[in-house]
């Protein structure tokens, strides 16, 4: 449990790599501290353009949610095995995310972007960008997506993006009508289930599937077999799954753009919060207070606009937290890091 990010329970049968991610924030840090950026390409969260002066360098990918989608089955082509050309890397809840590792990648060519939903740390959906082959199945895809699971730069960000999917289940089946998705999935899926606490693996899924305007809740099959219980809307899991600040837009590792939209659910005190952006360094960009549609004991939605100056390109950090009523201190915190790109 990390009190400094307001998380309330564990997720249990999470996958982790294993890494030495000592020396992976070392070389992340080094690269900050020269001045490098990745170079360009299509996959996943943003893949930044080479260093450069130009202070309208553009933002390299966007955030935008996929749109309807009138599949019935899963696509017959090959999950995608490409992982996304940079991976920032996020930090405690008050340090500032290291720099990216710079990679090349190919250019995008009939791609399509999608998301899937991750745990951040113990707790806490955040959605991550993947870019799919051009696809009619793109629910099915951005499943297999999730299945997956989070790259292994993710898996080596502290706090780490996990998952609780087994990497063993397999995607059976996906029709989508009148706007319920029914996912046939295979019965490695409920490997390691726990009644104990919470289980992440079935608002990975809600939340992966909603993203689609079509789809707007969700029902769950086991080797074609019905299962009762489970499934539902995004709402089932806001008290579970959620941060009290839960943002949706921009996505972990995202270009942010500028201004930033941010978007998502809050269940804060007053309905009042704070969203901050800051540079490379970690300075402050913009400091702007956010009111969610409802709080103190209900989830309100919230969309603010919050601009920031950079004078060129570079990784940056979204940084939301509530104030404490006892002393004034940052509750309730989540970050990650997110492209930032001048104006004009």
């Amino acid at each position: 449990m990390l009190e400094a990010f307001g998380t309330r329970t564990e997720v249990p049968a999470m996958r982790t790599a294993g890494r030495p991610v000592t020396a992976i924030l070392a070389l992340a840090a080094a690269l900050a501290l020269i001045g490098c950026t990745p170079t360009a390409g299509p996959l996943g969260t943003p893949s930044s353009p080479a260093p450069t002066g130009d202070a309208s360098v553009a933002p390299p990918s966007g955030d935008a949610t996929p749109g309807p989608t009138g599949e019935a089955s899963p696509t017959a082509a090959a999950p995608a095995t490409s992982e996304p050309a940079s991976s920032p890397t996020s930090s405690a809840a008050n340090a500032t995310p290291s720099a990216p590792t710079p990679t090349a990648s190919p250019a995008a060519s009939g791609t399509t972007l999608v998301r899937a939903y991750f745990v951040l740390g113990p707790t806490g959906l955040v959605p991550v960008l993947r870019t799919i082959p051009a696809t009619t199945g793109v629910a099915a895809a951005a499943m297999r997506q999730l299945i997956a699971g989070p790259s292994a730069d993710e898996l080596d960000a502290s706090p780490a993006l996990r998952s609780a999917v087994p990497a063993s289940t397999r995607l059976l089946g996906l029709a989508i009508k009148n706007g319920v998705a029914t996912v046939n999935l295979s019965s490695e899926f409920q490997t390691g289930y726990s009644q104990s606490a919470p289980d992440a693996r079935y608002g990975q899924v809600v939340y992966t599937l909603t993203q689609f305007n079509t789809v707007k809740s969700v029902v769950f099959q086991f080797d074609g077999q019905a299962s009762s219980g489970i499934g539902g809307e995004r709402s089932a899991y806001q008290g579970q799954l959620l941060r009290a600040i839960s943002v949706d837009h921009p996505a972990w590792g995202a270009s942010a753009g500028n201004p930033v939209r941010v978007s998502g659910v809050a269940n804060v005190f007053e309905a009042a919060f704070r969203v901050q952006v800051k540079d490379a360094r970690g300075q402050v960009l913009a400091d702007q207070q956010v009111m969610a549609s409802c709080g103190t004991g209900c989830w309100g939605t919230f969309s603010a606009s919050v601009p920031y100056t950079v004078t060129k390109a570079q990784w940056g950090t979204l940084r939301v937290f509530d104030l404490s009523a006892k002393d004034g201190a940052p509750v309730d915190v989540t970050q990650y890091p997110v492209w930032l790109t001048p104006t004009g």
